[in-house]
Parts: C-alpha cells; structure tokens; sequence
C-alpha cells in the first residue's frame, strides 16, 4: 500500500485505528511499569485480553466516545508499537489532552514524538484547537523529555496524585499552544 501521502504518517510511525488485532500487545503493555499499570485503561485491578478487547470494540475505527478518540501507533513496516489518545477535547475553550504509550522494546527510538507530532498537527491545523493540555507522574523521566522535546512548557505540579508501590507521587503539568507548536516545526 502508498502510504506516501498518508496524513497520518510521520517520519518514523504512522497512526491508525485501534483494533481487536491490537488486544494482546496492549496487555502485554500494560504489565509493564508501575504506571502504565495504575493508569492502563483507567483502572488499577487486574485486565484480562478479554475485557481489552472489550475496550476496543468501544474505540474501534477511531470512534469518538464521550471526547476520546484512541489509535495505535505502528512503525512504518506495519510493526504495533503502542498507542496514542485524543480526550478532554473542549470545542468551547479549544483545548485537548493527548495519553501516549510506547511499549519497552520500543522506548528509544523517537516512535513517541513521532506520534505525537502527528497528533498535535491534527488537533492544531484540522481542528483548530488552540492548547494541548498533558501530564506525567513526575518520576517518569522519559515522558518529561518528550514533553519538552516536543515544545511544551511545564505549567505546574499536583503533589500525591497517585498511589503506587507503597508511595504517593506528583503529577507534572504540561501546556503547548498552537502557535508554540507552529514555531517549533
């Protein structure tokens, strides 16, 4: 297939709609780090293939479901190498959030930014929205890099927002304008 004109293809990944296909990376993801398995779909008990499957007959075809609209990331070869999420879009005010997951094998080689460039172009030029909203636990230091790598600004912290491992932790806010994201290209 010509993928030369795609939009949804960057340099290194293209996005495409989540689907059933899908379900067994993301489990497998999803045990990964103490993040990703406090705040993998939303819950901190135990998912099964079954119930992420479940998720994603919800999601599939990138259907908007109450704000959130979720792809998976694959490498220009075809390869699946984790997710990406449109939510907490706000028509009246012009903001939006994105979540983004790299799986470990993939961590490294630039698949996250990649994907998140090509995010933020949608909701930036085909949306009109005028502010990304994001945030991080604040122990996630790969996620902070990316944020500033990709332009934006750190615009506070919420102290113990999450629970995990017998410890409490921050959470790290971020914001990037459209015109932010228009002079970093």
């Amino acid at each position: 297939m010509d993928y030369s004109r795609y939009f949804w293809q960057g340099e290194k990944v293209r996005l495409r709609p989540a689907c059933l296909g899908d379900a067994e990376k993301i489990y497998q993801g999803s045990l990964d780090t103490p993040s990703r398995q406090t705040l993998q779909l939303a819950t901190e008990f135990p998912q099964s293939i079954e119930s992420i499957k479940e998720f994603l007959e919800k999601y599939s075809g990138c259907k908007d479901v109450n704000g959130v609209v979720i792809f998976s990331i694959e490498t220009l070869d075809g390869e699946y190498v984790g997710g990406i999420s449109l939510h907490n879009c706000n028509q009246r005010h012009g903001t939006f959030s994105l979540g983004l997951t790299i799986d470990r094998p993939h961590w490294g080689k630039g698949y996250a930014c990649d994907a998140a460039r090509i995010l933020l172009r949608f909701a930036f030029e085909e949306r009109r929205y005028q502010k990304c909203n994001s945030a991080c636990i604040a122990d996630n230091e790969a996620s902070i890099a990316l944020h500033k790598k990709l332009g934006f600004t750190e615009e506070g912290r919420r102290r113990r927002m999450f629970y995990y491992d017998g410890v409490y932790h921050d959470e790290v806010l971020f914001g990037l304008t459209a015109e932010e994201f228009a002079g970093s290209k």
